[in-house]
């Protein structure tokens, strides 16, 4: 675990647990812009096998909304991201800590809406633990 992330194992295999950690988020009102695969991006870009390992980057439109809003120039800290990889029979499932991240923004009300977001995510952890 790090300072700008939070974290959970989950029984493996990884597809299966993509799809648990797809509807917890869902249920918290996110949902999956982008899905980076980059084990298949490894093995096609440079010839090399990397265990299973996925970004997804999810967003809850209400909540970025407001983020934008209050401040136009935080798209580049969004959306969040959740790392799914392998680690032996079992998912690590990794989140980008809001809280930690939207501290470079100096705004009022980002701290309230990176609070809601946090907990939103931190549910989501709960929900897929193992």
């Amino acid at each position: 675990m790090s300072t700008y992330s939070f974290a959970t194992t989950t029984p493996g295999p990884l597809d299966e647990a993509r799809q648990r950690v797809i509807d917890a988020l869902a249920e918290q009102g996110f949902g999956v812009l982008t899905e980076i695969n980059v084990a298949a991006t490894m093995k096609k870009k440079l010839d090399v096998d990397v265990d299973p390992y996925v970004i997804l980057g999810a967003c809850n439109p209400p909540l970025a909304h407001q983020a934008l809003t209050a401040e136009p120039s935080i798209g580049v800290l969004l959306p969040c991201n959740v790392v799914l990889r392998s680690t032996g029979d079992d998912v690590t499932v990794e989140f980008m800590d809001p809280e930690a991240v939207l501290t470079l923004v100096d705004r009022e009300g980002v701290a309230d809406i990176a609070a809601e977001v946090r907990g939103r995510l931190e549910a989501v952890r709960e929900a897929v633990a193992g």
